[in-house]
């Protein structure tokens, strides 16, 4: 079985980028253009991985990532914030609030699916190798 992403992510290019990008490794992806929907989706949908852009709709990336941090039902679960909010103020922030992993778009695919694999693993989601 496959491990489900979730993609937290409004602009319907980079959502596609991102699920060609994760298909060789087998993962089922979800995607939630906006910062409510996807925070509803990750407390309701078992998703082993949420991939969070941080300029959202709604409610922003985060907000979205420290409501997840606040909520014992999605606490430990693995968020990586993939944002053109790049720099190294974004980073810290990313860090502080509990993110597991930052990428900046533009992203490479090798590096994305790189840290894709690893936060998998670690989490013990290890079948999307």
């Amino acid at each position: 079985m496959a491990a489900t992403v979730l993609l937290v992510e409004d602009e319907p290019s980079n959502s596609l980028l991102v699920e060609v990008t994760l298909r060789p490794l087998g993962c089922e992806t979800i995607v939630r253009a906006n910062g409510i929907a996807g925070l509803d989706t990750a407390r309701t949908h078992p998703v082993d991985l949420v991939i969070l852009d941080i300029a959202l709709p709604g409610m922003d990336g985060w907000r979205v990532l420290e409501a997840l941090r606040n909520d014992p039902a999605t606490a430990k679960m693995p968020v990586l914030v993939l944002t053109a909010h790049a720099g190294e103020e974004s980073m810290i922030r990313a860090a502080d609030g509990g993110a597991d992993a930052y990428m900046a778009k533009p992203f490479s695919p090798a590096s994305l699916r790189d840290s894709v694999r690893m936060l998998l693993e670690r989490a013990g989601a290890s079948q999307a190798s």
